[in-house]
């Protein structure tokens, strides 16, 4: 059993530690930043050297204090996004798998009409009724990206709820007198934990899109420094065009990273709800100890499977 665990899996692994890299980023980087980001006394368009590490910009701003200041707005509107979007979802799906009947009906309906409805353009008309204070503020920013990123999460546990109302502990702690929110959130929650891990994983690479977007096209504020405001400003100044390189592909590549970390989380995580795609992590030494052909067959799934009661009995008799 140990050869399956999640943490064993390089993608696991690879995923966390690009994850954990901007988290920490996220704390420090303010206090890493050598210089004010809005500072304009250098020298404009100076290529990467010594002395600024990514340059800097037509305005004379240091990038890579921008960088590192963004990295902090950038991540908690994700995390605010994605928390707030995943008790939603876990609210309304267990609630509407659970209960059934009209409520079913209700809030099955209002998940498709947020899933029918463009989040984007949704973003956009919700985020232009905001003040300007609130366009500067990440966690109000991470409220509004939550009404639109809950949706898919709620029809995913929705499913998984309704075949699990009918287990045996279920049906139990229905017989000893258990209320309905009790028997939701600790008999039949708990076992949703995998899928709940995907979907916070899912919203926040959702988030951190739908943000940087927003800043790109210039609906958020453009004082706040985050890895789309930096896209913004590049491209405000024709940094493509000037083949100013430095500006807008450092911002990219952390948004290419962030996403590529999660993306491999949630491969394992789905390697661990799934039996069937565990052995696709397993190591070639592994692999042979368990029985498992080098190279599967085309079209077929290898799965490793533990030996029977009766063959563990003859093996050791013999």
């Amino acid at each position: 059993m140990s050869a399956v665990r999640v943490p064993r899996s390089p993608k696991v692994l690879i995923g966390a530690g690009l994850v954990a890299f901007f988290a920490v980023l996220t704390v420090v980087g303010p206090w890493l930043a050598p210089d004010n980001p809005n500072a304009t006394n250098f020298t404009a368009n100076l290529r990467p050297s010594s002395s600024h590490w990514l340059g800097t910009t037509a305005l004379g701003q240091d990038i890579w204090s921008q960088l590192l200041v963004g990295a902090r707005a950038t991540m908690i509107v994700a995390i605010v996004a994605g928390v707030v979007a995943t008790l939603l979802s876990m609210i309304i799906g267990v609630a509407a798998g659970y209960l059934g009947g009209k409520p079913d009906e209700g809030l099955s309906l209002l998940s498709n009409v947020f899933l029918a409805i463009p989040g984007l353009p949704l973003l956009i008309v919700i985020d232009s009724y905001l003040p300007a204070g609130g366009r500067s503020n990440s966690f109000v920013i991470g409220l509004i990206i939550s009404l639109t990123g809950w949706a898919w999460g709620a029809r995913v546990l929705r499913a998984q709820t309704m075949s699990l109302r009918n287990r045996d502990f279920v049906e139990a702690a229905r017989i000893v007198g258990e209320s309905r929110l009790r028997i939701m959130m600790f008999e039949i929650a708990p076992n949703l934990l995998p899928v709940l891990a995907s979907s916070l994983l899912f919203t926040v690479l959702y988030s951190i899109g739908a943000y940087v977007t927003l800043a790109y096209v210039g609906l958020t504020s453009t004082a706040v420094w985050n890895w789309g405001t930096m896209l913004y400003w590049a491209q405000a100044n024709n940094a493509p065009l000037a083949n100013q390189w430095w500006w807008f592909v450092p911002p990219g590549v952390c948004i290419a990273l962030i996403g590529t970390g999660l993306a491999l989380m949630n491969f394992g995580i789905d390697e661990f709800i799934n039996p069937r795609l565990r052995s696709a992590g397993l190591s070639g030494r592994i692999r042979r100890t368990s029985g498992l052909p080098r190279r599967p067959r085309l079209g077929f799934t290898p799965v490793a499977r533990t030996a029977t009661p009766r063959a563990t009995w003859e093996a050791g008799s013999r």
